[in-house]
């Protein structure tokens, strides 16, 4: 019977200019600046997340949807948060 397969994804630590998250043996950098939803969320809300796919994060406290590539790469997705 297979198993089945989990993708690990971990808040590491939350400054007050943006939390950084470990995937795989990466850890990125998402600023508070282009990501305004995670500066108001409780450290509860914020530290609960779930990769369900590879390329997928999910905050669902929050319903938050990013994909991994938007934050390794942010220049390739133009349609950001601009406040």
């Amino acid at each position: 019977m297979p198993g089945t397969t989990t993708f690990a994804a971990e808040v590491t630590n939350i400054s007050r200019h943006c939390l950084w998250i470990l995937i795989d043996d990466e850890e990125i950098a998402i600023p508070f600046s282009s990501f305004p939803w995670f500066q108001k969320a409780t450290i509860e809300q914020a530290t609960h997340v779930t990769r369900p796919q590879e390329n997928h994060l999910y905050w669902p406290d929050l319903d938050i949807n990013l994909s991994v590539e938007s934050l390794k790469h942010p220049e390739q997705f133009p349609l950001m948060f601009k406040p």
